[in-house]
């Protein structure tokens, strides 16, 4: 019988506490496994001796981290078997500046991490200085030189802004991303939650900075802006799909985002706005909170499951064949006339080509609150990428009846910036 996963662990069972030890000394707990109360085994691992009294700061940070390490004890993921932790959060930086605003294709694969802050603005408020004023925040945030970090190292911190339909009303009626989102089917969403002026996403390898960021943020925007809704979210495990291409599972099992514009250009013919001018360099982001009914879908045999998806739940084929990254066939049928992707499967009435428009770059999240769900968020540059492909969902998709739409929103995703060029100054002047 296989043993189970071990899992490092810094609280040490009484047994291993000594009894006694001189003044100005800290215990010393040599490797040592021990069964875990709730299941498997730990590793108790050398605490080395202190040269000097402790400081009261270090020993309350010593003990919250001993607290945490004792109460994410087995829940945590593991790399291997032998116990090691997964990578500890990335410390690469992603550069803010440049043609476009990071958070969207970069990092690849995006951080594990997520916060959406959707915010309105205040009649009167002048848009481009506090854009402005953002874009500065963001540039002091990401090189970690921001007092209101509290000491936290960025590491791959991206912080990603969007304005709303009305704010992009107010400069051209004609402009990409000035159009709200029509409704659509199987929703349930509070007027707070549909709309909004400005998008605010910050993601990052460290969960703990993503808060810090946007408190940092909001209060650089005070009283000019008033929250609507926000929304966390955690990415699944990373799946191999082709060369340095990965994607995660979504909380329904199923590895998400495969198809997308992931080469230069595929992006420039999909992603980026070409023009006009003043939003060169954005795109259109649309965001679709939706609870998941992942109770009915777990009574599903994995066949049935699979057909909803049109894809294996474990590797990602397609139901046609081939590899993960492979071209779905549409075409391809059982020797008794039975298409091998149903007719209402998930890839055949999405797919771009059979919908008749481009591709749409997804990093979704899976979410907890306020239900077990997922957040949809997907760049393009045409709002008609989303909203026809929705539209022929709404008319047959096998996986809509196990999902409602709680919050959505679309915006347009600004233009890079750098410090010579601020931040909306392209469009608010």
């Amino acid at each position: 019988m296989p043993q189970p996963a071990s899992t490092r662990v810094d609280v040490p069972s009484t047994a291993a506490i000594p009894r006694r030890r001189k003044r100005g000394m800290i215990p010393v707990w040599h490797d040592r496994r021990v069964r875990l109360p709730q299941g498997g085994y730990g590793t108790l691992h050398t605490v080395r001796r202190a040269d000097h009294h402790p400081s009261r700061r270090a020993f309350l940070g010593a003990g919250a981290t001993v607290l945490a390490a004792g109460l994410t004890a087995g829940c945590e993921p593991r790399s291997t078997e032998s116990g090691q932790l997964d990578a500890p959060a990335s410390t690469t930086p992603v550069p803010p500046t440049g043609p476009h605003q990071a958070g969207i294709t970069l990092p690849r694969p995006a951080q594990p991490n997520l916060l959406a802050v959707v915010t309105d603005l205040d009649d009167g408020v002048a848009v481009g200085p506090l854009l402005a004023e953002l874009g500065q925040a963001v540039l002091t945030l990401t090189a970690g030189t921001d007092a209101r970090l509290l000491g936290l190292p960025p590491g791959d911190l991206t912080v990603t802004i969007g304005v709303g339909p009305r704010l992009v009303r107010m400069v051209d009626p004609s402009l990409p991303g000035a159009a709200d989102l029509p409704q659509f089917s199987r929703e349930q969403i509070a007027p707070q939650a549909r709309g909004g002026d400005l998008l605010i996403q910050i993601c990052a390898g460290d969960a703990l900075v993503v808060p810090i960021v946007a408190a940092a943020l909001l209060d650089q925007a005070g009283d000019r802006v008033r929250e609507r809704w926000r929304q966390s979210g955690r990415r699944g495990s990373n799946v191999p799909v082709d060369q340095s291409l990965t994607a995660p599972r979504n909380p329904l099992g199923f590895i998400d985002g495969i198809v997308g514009p992931h080469t230069t250009a595929q992006e420039q013919r999909d992603l980026w706005l070409a023009g006009p001018a003043p939003v060169a360099g954005g795109t259109i982001a649309v965001l679709r909170r939706m609870e998941l009914d992942l109770p009915r879908f777990a009574t599903l045999s994995v066949a049935d499951q699979e057909a909803v998806f049109g894809r294996r739940r474990d590797t990602g084929i397609p139901l046609s064949g081939g590899t993960i990254a492979s071209d779905p066939d549409l075409g391809a049928k059982t020797p008794d006339g039975r298409y091998l992707i149903p007719a209402d499967a998930h890839l055949r009435r999405a797919h771009s080509s059979v919908v008749g428009v481009g591709l749409m770059l997804r990093r979704s999240y899976g979410i907890d609150e306020p239900a077990a769900g997922l957040l949809f968020i997907s760049f393009q540059n045409d709002i008609r990428t989303f909203t026809n492909t929705l539209t022929r969902m709404d008319n047959g998709d096998a996986l809509l009846p196990f999902t409602t739409t709680t919050a959505s929103a679309s915006f347009l995703i600004l233009p890079g910036f750098d410090q010579q060029h601020p931040l909306g100054a392209t469009l608010f002047h």
